[in-house]
């Protein structure tokens, strides 16, 4: 399917998962994401919004290392930002379900 032409989310999630094939990129997705609730987790009880920050690039920082690194592919951040964030934490809820090994 063409990455150009996604209109549902259903549609993108199946090209998000082919664009996360190698585990390492997985595990460094999963690694970012849980940083990404402890630092929301920090933000919540200090009220210090640097903990947004450093949310932000645990987030971003391990999955783009993770697709610079071993994907070698460009994240769909960068065309599909919003399907992009959700496909993140449906994956994760994946992986902690059993659905998609990590």
């Amino acid at each position: 399917m063409d990455p150009e032409r996604f209109h549902r989310f259903a549609d993108f999630y199946p090209y998000y998962l082919r664009e996360h094939g190698d585990r390492r990129n997985r595990r460094l997705h999963f690694i970012g994401s849980t940083l990404v609730l402890l630092c929301l987790w920090r933000l919540v009880t200090t009220g210090h919004p640097v903990w947004l920050l450093n949310g932000l690039l645990c987030g971003y920082g391990f999955a783009w290392i993770g697709h610079f690194f071993f994907e070698k592919n460009r994240p769909a951040t960068f065309k599909y930002p919003l399907y992009s964030f959700m496909g993140d934490w449906v994956m994760y809820r994946d992986i902690w379900i059993g659905r998609i090994k990590l």
